[in-house]
């Protein structure tokens, strides 16, 4: 059985519940006043920032006297996360239900204040899944409007392109896909849900609890989508070992710009991917630049970096920025308006990264355990056949339970079993090796010639798997070995500050919130990160999250966790070095509110 996720079918028994909530509160108000911004040092502090699963509430003096008693419901299948995947395992999950004239309740739940507001990616989508799922999308009006009608990849240096030939069969080549604004894709996939009878409840977060306590939605599966690194996988991961088979997760940071460019300029259909600079060769990483067909001369650019880094000094969003200025990027964007900002982790690790995906009560689904072809630089499709696969293995299985019976969990391998047997499984064994063999002395052109060779050639045949290099947050050296970057200033043209950008996500947190960047310990950032690393969560954070200041009697340096300009990335849980920061969600509809991203 799988409960306690904030979120109610019953939204006028939630409005009680909170209004009762509010009363005892009001009651039992805790001395402190929560408040977006948290201050740390090295200093002996109140365990303010530390999140109920490390300082448990019955220790809490905050929470003495609070009633934690809530209203529950009961559905066949939750869903938490309303991506590509979990739309799609409820989408199937009906469609099963109306071919065989069964009743079926799926509950989905998504953080975001809409469907599509937290959803980000380059994106060029490979249409295999959905034209599994909807055979007929084209009729149905999906928003893919853009097919791809060439390719480019460049290797860049400072100042010159140096073109890569894009041969068919390598994973990079696009024929046949679409690019699309995935917030806008994954709205759609919405709409059909519901017109099979999903239930659908944006604006709650999936938690055990937040300031506010929800409903518990109990179920007999609950199919977990949350993403990349999300909140509940992590304590699932530990509570049922389910990475003890497997390789550490690997990941990259992606950032991404929407711009309106000169018409003359646009050539929809048009995809670019490069790799060089400004990263040097032993930084995995490289940038997209898409060209759009949505009514306006649009394009999407972005620039990813891998978070097993060495440099503690690299700024992610930096490089970005540098890069823009790129001549054989900066033609396109001249004269160009940047109209959107975003950021999002993503999984890098692949076949060797992947855990054991089904426990009592539940499965995870999509980016969740990582399902990310790599090469390819593509996700959604894999997202969305991973959630197919899932509702087809859980459909028999909950049809046939007494509809009268109390909810128990269920155990369904299968899902498992059918994801080892499926297109899925071959795809992410074929390029197993693409990534970790950048971990070699010459790097990305060493990865290049491993690929040129082994993936070209033998389609991933080769009898060895390679390894990654281990854990992100275990690859930064300690300042006093790496050499500073300087990063030239943003003219405001092309390359912008990082405020204003956030200002672009539209990213709003309620001030009166607990805060959801919480520490492990109070004095770990200080003593630690800005004493060996020269505090990297400066620069690692593409939203202006995390700044070190002065304490206010002049010595020594505080931790400032300004929690309201949060892009929900993860990738502060991700790359700390003293994986003291535990990321958790927000109250719902809190975080950025992308339109298309």
């Amino acid at each position: 059985q799988v409960s306690a996720l904030t979120g109610s079918a019953l939204f006028f028994a939630a409005q009680r519940c909170i209004r009762a909530l509010k009363t005892v509160q009001a009651e039992h108000a805790p001395p402190q006043h929560y408040t977006w911004r948290r201050d740390c040092s090295s200093a002996v502090m109140p365990r303010i920032t530390s999140h109920y699963t490390i300082f448990p509430r019955d220790k809490d003096p905050r929470w003495e006297g609070v009633e934690m008693e809530r209203f529950a419901d009961e559905a066949d299948v939750v869903i938490v996360g309303g991506g590509p995947a979990g739309l799609s395992a409820a989408i199937r999950l009906k469609q099963l239900a109306k071919e065989q004239e069964k009743e079926l309740r799926v509950c989905l739940v998504e953080k975001a204040s809409q469907i599509g507001a937290h959803t980000l990616s380059g994106a060029c989508l490979e249409p295999s899944a959905l034209n599994e799922l909807f055979p007929d999308w084209k009729e149905r009006g999906a928003p893919l409007n853009t097919p791809v009608t060439e390719d480019l990849f460049s290797i860049l240096t400072e100042k010159y392109r140096i073109p890569v030939p894009m041969l068919p069969g390598l994973p990079m080549n696009n024929h046949g896909n679409y690019i699309v604004r995935l917030g806008h894709f994954v709205h759609w996939l919405g709409e059909q849900a519901e017109e099979l009878g999903v239930e659908i409840y944006p604006g709650y977060a999936a938690a055990e609890d937040v300031f506010e306590r929800g409903m518990e939605l109990h179920a007999k599966v609950t199919l977990f989508g949350e993403g990349c690194h999300g909140h509940l996988a992590k304590q699932l991961y530990r509570q049922f070992n389910l990475r003890e088979n497997c390789e550490p997760q690997t990941y990259a940071i992606g950032l991404k710009e929407l711009w309106v460019i000169d018409e003359k300029k646009c050539r929809p259909g048009r995809v670019e991917h490069s790799v060089g600079w400004p990263l040097n060769r032993n930084t995995y990483g490289g940038s997209f630049l898409y060209h759009l067909n949505e009514g306006e001369p649009l394009v999407a650019l972005g620039f990813v970096v891998g978070l097993d880094y060495t440099n503690p000094y690299l700024s992610p969003f930096r490089e970005f920025q540098r890069w823009k200025h790129h001549p054989f990027v900066a033609k396109t964007l001249e004269g160009g308006n940047r109209i959107a900002y975003g950021a999002r982790a993503l999984n890098e690790g692949g076949y060797q990264c992947l855990p054991k995906v089904t426990f009592p009560g539940g499965m995870l689904i999509g980016c969740s355990p990582g399902f990310m072809n790599v090469p390819k630089i593509k996700g959604t499709h894999t997202a969305m056949k991973s959630g197919m696969l899932a509702a087809e293995a859980i459909f028999p299985k909950v049809t046939a339970e007494d509809p009268a019976s109390e909810t128990a969990g269920l155990h369904i391998p299968e899902y498992e079993d059918n994801l080892k047997k499926s297109w899925i499984w071959k795809e992410l064994y074929a390029v197993r090796n693409i990534r970790p063999s950048f971990h070699n002395y010459f790097g990305l052109y060493g990865g290049m010639v491993y690929t040129g060779v082994f993936y070209w050639i033998l389609r991933g045949k080769e009898p060895w798997t390679l390894k990654h290099a281990g854990l992100d947050s275990a690859q930064l050296k300690p300042a006093k070995e790496c050499t500073p970057i300087e990063y030239p200033k943003p003219d405001g043209k092309l390359s912008f500050d990082l405020l204003s950008s956030v200002a672009l996500s539209g990213t709003n947190h309620e001030g009166d919130q607990p805060p959801h960047l919480t520490l492990k310990d109070d004095s770990i950032p200080v003593a630690n990160n800005l004493a060996i690393y020269d505090g990297p969560e400066q620069r690692f954070c593409p939203a202006g999250v995390y700044e070190y200041v002065p304490l206010e009697t002049g010595e020594g340096m505080r931790l400032q966790i300004n929690a309201q300009n949060c892009v929900h990335c993860k990738t502060c849980d991700i790359k700390d070095p003293s994986q003291n920061i535990n990321w958790v969600v927000p109250e719902g509809s809190g975080g950025p509110a992308y339109n298309g991203l």
